[in-house]
């Protein structure tokens, strides 16, 4: 892709913004009391993406989007993404071969141009590494409050954040599949050892997860008094980071609680 299929292509998701943005501000019109499209990366780019996958399905394909079409031809994949950008915040994005395409790049700065591409290695884009580098982001971005997940410690070797913001609202995290991978890949290391540096989780706190959703009989979520360290060993042991109906197991418990609690 040269500079002019380049800007091409960057004109024409800009004009799909303008087609998708009025249904999904309607469907979406606020994030943590902030206004579309902030914090609304991952809706936007996924309905740009089904948006792309129409054309490039069809008999004749929009002229600026015939490199992907090249591209994918050629065994590459339209791939969605997520991770860290430059490690100020959290990012959505579409990556074919070594080009960064973020069709949701005003959603932390409104006043930033709808979409951006640019060479992957160009675009302050990677994966977490870490649940450190995850709670860095967080707390800068999120403005949140990271306690050790010690509510519910048998989710832990795959959810070992709790996260408070200014609001008072309180969920698990990461909840995402890239960060529980993570947390599989390492064998829970990683989140061993984020859970010995993150502090407790007050205790009204505790109180306030316990009262809302003392009614759920699922047995993970009631082991509540064994260290979430010692859950980390034990599944390791058990080789519970290859047991994929063990995860989605700990996924359905997750979304128990999903909602979380307002801690105010």
């Amino acid at each position: 892709m040269n500079e002019q299929q380049r800007q091409q292509l960057e004109s024409h998701l800009a004009h799909l913004r303008l087609e998708i943005d009025p249904v999904l501000a309607k469907q979406y019109p606020s994030f943590a009391g902030k206004p579309y499209p902030l914090g609304r990366c991952k809706e936007i780019r996924n309905a740009i993406l089904d948006k792309l996958h129409i054309q490039l399905a069809q008999e004749k394909i929009p002229e600026a989007i015939k490199p992907l079409a090249a591209q994918l031809s050629g065994e590459q994949t339209l791939k969605p993404v997520w991770g860290s950008l430059r490690d100020e915040y959290f990012q959505n994005a579409i990556l074919i071969d070594d080009w960064y395409i973020d069709a949701a790049n005003d959603t932390v700065n409104p006043n930033k141009p709808r979409v951006e591409v640019v060479k992957l290695e160009k675009s302050g884009f990677s994966p977490i590494s870490s649940f450190e580098q995850f709670c860095a982001i967080a707390q800068k971005y999120w403005q949140v409050t990271l306690y050790k997940n010690d509510v519910f410690p048998a989710l832990a070797p795959f959810l070992p954040l709790v996260c408070v913001n200014q609001q008072g609202v309180c969920w698990l995290g990461a909840a995402n599949d890239d960060m529980i991978s993570l947390a599989r890949t390492s064998e829970f290391t990683l989140s061993e050892r984020v859970l010995a540096t993150l502090p407790s989780t007050p205790n009204h706190i505790k109180t306030a997860w316990y009262t809302h959703y003392n009614h759920l009989p699922e047995h993970l979520l009631q082991q509540t008094q064994v260290d979430p360290v010692t859950y980390c060993q034990s599944y390791r042991i058990q080789h519970k980071h290859s047991d994929l109906l063990f995860r989605d197991e700990i996924v359905k418990a997750y979304l128990q609680l999903a909602k979380g609690v307002s801690v105010v």
